[in-house]
């Protein structure tokens, strides 16, 4: 199908996708709240005639777009919430969350204006509670693959890229998260230990323009400073009785992780401090190098889209439930490019609404590309 045949559908939608944005953009919800955001897009997509169902895990929404003719099944998935800034109670869409939920509508009325003319469905899902890793497995224990078990599964992610640029990861992703918890024998001795394992990072936030080019080198960098990487951090609560302390660890490769909690539970003994782990670490969300190739070469001959880039290493400060659905099927996310200060998790977050149309038209495409191929 042509670039020109899913303009002519999205153009339709463009101002209207921007005017939902904004809306979502205005009355953020946190993980597990999105009422309203969930709302909103069942409405848009029944309005478009699609089969929908709401209330998977928690305020999910998921859509199947039917083709003419039976084939393939594709899933794509946006997410919902916002990020707590203020404390845990106040919410902003600093990660671009609200972007996602907007693109993944618009690639759902496209596809649905384009239903006579494929093969096969794309089950769209719409995500609650990304930013405390829950959301996708309470949508995965509430069956949101059945009855249309998807072959491939496909997501974008706000980056701070030039509009009409996106980034693919091949064989790369967003590092796992490991917790563990500390009884400490005092404040002294914790806030010793807590340094102790802060000293365990090999890699630290850009605090300048500098420290992001250097970090956005060595991202697209074969084998280089970002192929194995550790990010650690804590919370000490000095007030408590015993003192206590939470650490996070994030991870390139995950299979890091056993070494790490030795070295984390040999620090902890040297301290003579109590060490648990609740659970086993996050999974890293890795994207499948075969069909992340396929996908950015695709994306490459489609107009709007400026270039691809290669990134080669996680990025190290985040990571992303869409593991878990490319743990049940092969899939790939994409950065989609929303301007210099679109800094996923940035208080001055700020995303370009050019991008949205580029999102949207970009994934269609790719959508109906994997749906023939």
């Amino acid at each position: 199908m042509t670039g020109a045949r899913i303009d002519a559908v999205a153009a339709t939608l463009d101002e209207a996708l921007i005017g939902l944005r904004r809306d979502i953009h205005r009355w953020p919800e946190l993980a597990g709240e999105e009422r309203r955001t969930a709302g909103l897009v069942a409405e848009r997509l029944r309005a478009a005639g699609l089969d929908v169902r709401t209330g998977v895990g928690g305020h999910g929404v998921v859509a199947v777009v039917e083709g003419a003719r039976e084939g393939r099944t594709l899933l794509y998935r946006a997410d919902m919430d916002a990020v707590a800034v203020e404390q845990g109670t106040a919410g902003a869409h600093i990660c671009g969350h609200d972007v996602h939920t907007v693109v993944g509508v618009g690639v759902a009325e496209v596809l649905a204006g384009l239903r006579d003319r494929f093969a096969g469905r794309v089950v769209v899902v719409f995500q609650p509670a990304e930013e405390t890793l829950e959301g996708a497995r309470a949508m995965l224990d509430d069956g949101v693959l059945e009855p249309h078990l998807p072959e491939e599964a496909y997501a974008l992610h706000c980056g701070p890229l030039p509009v009409g640029v996106f980034a693919a990861m091949p064989g790369a992703g967003l590092s796992g998260l490991d917790v563990c918890h500390l009884e400490l024998p005092g404040a002294d001795a914790g806030r010793a230990l807590l340094d102790r394992i802060a000293a365990m990072s090999t890699v630290r936030r850009p605090e300048s323009d500098a420290d992001f080019v250097e970090l956005l080198a060595a991202l697209q960098t074969p084998d280089g400073p970002l192929a194995r990487f550790v990010l650690t951090g804590s919370q000490l609560a000095a007030d408590a009785d015993p003192v206590t302390a939470d650490v996070w660890v994030r991870a390139w490769p995950e299979e890091r992780h056993p070494e790490l909690r030795d070295d984390l539970r040999r620090l902890a003994t040297e301290a003579g401090a109590r060490i648990t782990f609740p659970e086993p670490p996050f999974p890293a969300m890795v994207c499948s190098p075969e069909l992340t190739e396929a996908a950015a070469a695709h994306l490459r001959e489609q107009p709007g889209v400026d270039a691809v880039m290669t990134m080669h290493a996680a990025w190290p400060f985040s990571g992303e439930d869409f593991a878990l659905f490319l743990h049940r099927m092969p899939g790939t996310m994409f950065y989609l490019g929303v301007g210099e200060q679109g800094v996923p998790h940035a208080l001055d977050f700020t995303a370009d609404e050019r991008a949205i149309g580029v999102g949207v038209r970009a994934m269609t495409a790719l959508l109906l590309h994997r749906l023939a191929s």
